[in-house]
């Protein structure tokens, strides 16, 4: 994902997706009380719901005391501290952008979506007919991890981790939207890449609404 950070500041959020990243690198929650998540959780999945937790860390000062009464382990927070910090002096060393939107801005969330998006295009899932997901890179099926906060299926989701136990899952996951994903990497996305099939069929949907967005602003610009 880091790889693709450097892309992100267009989207105004490359600070912030290098604290995700870093949340990422450990599970801060300590794992036999799952329902310690509920207090943080996000509709649209889990890379924000360890957002919302460091922001509320944060909040309260950084207090180990808090870390313990909401289950989550302290140094796991200062450990993602340390990487944001190793990963911001690289993007500076390599002159790139760090930039961050405001957290009460409305489009806060929207973007760092889109950051996940440009970031894990290539760890997607979409969902079938069947009402089970398959992984668009190399068509294996698999379930949401018990572990998340999504209680839905959203159509399209990024995700962190394959993990395989007595079922495949995927883990920290996000909700996506296939038109992000399509705008932000094109040259995964190009149709003449995929299988027939119902993903081949929403990406084309997916091209043509893009085509129409793009003529409606370029109509619009000309009144």
């Amino acid at each position: 994902m880091f790889l693709h950070i450097h892309n992100n500041h267009r989207l105004h959020h490359s600070y912030t997706a290098l604290l995700i990243l870093a949340l990422t690198f450990s599970s801060f929650f300590f794992q036999h009380i799952l329902s310690a998540k509920a207090q943080f959780a996000h509709e649209d999945g889990d890379h924000l719901t360890l957002l919302n937790a460091y922001h509320a860390y944060k909040q309260n000062s950084q207090s180990k005391d808090w870390c313990w009464e909401n289950f989550i382990n302290f140094r796991s927070m200062q450990s993602a501290d340390n990487v944001r910090e190793q990963l911001s002096r690289i993007m500076r060393k390599l002159n790139l952008a760090l930039v961050s939107s405001d957290f009460s801005s409305g489009d806060y969330y929207y973007n760092i979506r889109r950051c996940l998006a440009a970031g894990l295009f290539m760890q997607v899932a979409h969902l079938q007919k069947q009402g089970h997901y398959l992984t668009v890179k190399d068509q294996q099926v698999v379930s949401i991890h018990p572990s998340s906060v999504l209680d839905s299926k959203p159509p399209w989701i990024t995700f962190e981790e394959f993990v395989l136990t007595t079922r495949n899952y995927v883990r920290t996951v996000s909700t996506a939207r296939l038109e992000w994903l399509v705008e932000l990497a094109p040259h995964y996305y190009e149709l003449e890449n995929w299988p027939e099939g119902d993903t081949k069929v929403e990406i084309e949907r997916a091209y043509r609404r893009l085509m129409q967005e793009k003529q409606y602003q370029a109509n619009k610009t000309k009144k």
